[in-house]
């Protein structure tokens, strides 16, 4: 792989830009490797990357079954931050954002992370209690927390609507200024290409049917490109795990959601930080090709259809207009929308399963993007060591057995579904 640099684009384009090779190799897949990654969305690629840089597994396969970045790693709104309520879930996402500050050095790759602030409002009284407690857990475990007087939200973002009569009137907010938002598809690019480059086999187009099993262990998978023997399999297939994991005998603790995007027309910069809600679930943030990204609740039945419903972006946009009246005069340039894996309490499902050398990471319900390199350093962990490691040990598949679990959906606007 040749590695990126200003040198190298200078010499690239001197060359017509004719002698840059392939980002990564496009390989067969081979009868038997060490380790099997299935999905090769944003966690599955840095899974196998942390596999290989830190644990020094050498057989190492991603099988995706479309293309790279052409699942719900490319279906989000990009949002990066880790002030979330339990210390559980802020120690895991803490460990993410501390990887994120360094990835585009670590992958040579600009992931363009950029910590413009993660803003969230408060609309009432009881809104600000709240938003107050959790910057006091957040300081408390060492996470930055700032919590904001009305007036000082007003000048992070003078378009919000700070009348007396606005639909939702604001009171202050918690900022976490290390916070921000990240290019996704650069992302899941920069890891297939480092991962690439030590060795791992990216396999697209090859769609896992089911896994081989005998006497409780797996032995690998079925694929459409044929049969692959693995020592592990690492389940990391979001809209997909319930799916797989039925064809080893397990029932997971997941409804498949769909959650919707979209965007405006790019205008000049207007909003320079993430807005979020303690009280609506919408978010709105702003690309650097100046389109204005939004999103807000997933559409409350199951689906894996990857489209939802025109009511709920009908909802968002009201929602977003009446925090930013601004946003009214804009046209909307495209929607999308992604398959969540939503858990019951709200968190992540990260480690073993009772079917030995199969291994599961989802129900990431909304965290997923934010999770990516937290998520890929401690899964890589747990399938190379068969542990988990002490940061993903809460969020294991047996804590509704145990009655031990971590409800995160208390920590902001998550619907409740049952």
């Amino acid at each position: 792989m040749k590695r990126y640099s200003a040198l190298n684009l200078l010499k690239g384009g001197l060359r017509g830009h004719a002698s840059w090779s392939r980002a990564w190799r496009a390989p067969a897949p081979k009868s038997a490797y060490d380790v099997i990654i299935v999905g090769g969305g944003g966690h599955g690629l840095a899974t196998a990357y942390y596999l290989a840089k830190a644990h020094g597994v050498g057989s190492v396969a991603v099988l995706e079954k479309g293309w790279i970045g052409g699942g719900n790693a490319g279906r989000n709104t990009t949002i990066v931050r880790s002030n979330y309520r339990l210390p559980e879930s802020q120690r895991l996402l803490e460990l993410s954002l501390k990887l994120w500050e360094g990835l585009s050095d670590e992958l040579n790759y600009n992931v363009m992370f950029s910590q413009r602030g993660a803003l969230f409002l408060g609309h009432s009284e009881s809104d600000m209690t709240k938003l107050a407690e959790r910057g006091d857990s957040l300081r408390c475990n060492g996470v930055d927390a700032e919590l904001l007087t009305r007036e000082q939200v007003g000048r992070l973002v003078p378009l919000l609507d700070l009348s007396a009569n606005a639909r939702f009137p604001v009171c202050g907010g918690l900022i976490q200024r290390r916070g921000g938002v990240a290019r996704h598809d650069a992302v899941v690019w920069g890891y297939a290409r480092a991962a690439d480059s030590l060795g791992v086999d990216v396999i697209q187009n090859c769609e896992v049917t089911g896994l081989r099993i005998e006497s409780g262990r797996v032995l690998g998978v079925t694929t459409t490109l044929g049969d692959i023997a693995g020592g592990r399999v690492g389940l990391c297939a979001t809209g997909g795990s319930s799916r797989i994991a039925a064809s080893a005998g397990l029932r997971l603790p997941i409804e498949c959601h769909n959650l919707q995007a979209f965007v405006s027309e790019p205008v000049k910069p207007m909003i320079d930080t993430v807005i979020m809600s303690q009280s609506i679930h919408c978010y709105i943030s702003q690309s650097d090709k100046g389109e204005i990204v939004l999103g807000g609740d997933p559409d409350l039945y199951p689906s894996y259809a990857q489209r939802g419903m025109p009511a709920r972006i009908e909802d968002v946009a009201a929602q977003a207009i009446a925090l930013v009246p601004a946003l009214s005069r804009l046209r909307m340039l495209r929607a999308w929308a992604g398959t969540t894996d939503m858990s019951f309490d709200g968190s992540p499902i990260i480690g073993t399963t009772p079917v030995e050398n199969l291994f599961l990471n989802a129900g990431w319900c909304y965290g997923g993007f934010k999770a990516t390199p937290g998520s890929g350093w401690l899964y890589a962990h747990t399938l190379a060591t068969g542990e988990p490691h002490p940061v993903n040990a809460p969020f294991s598949l047996d804590r509704f057995e145990r009655g031990a679990t971590i409800d995160e959906a208390g920590a902001g606007p998550m619907p409740q579904h049952r």
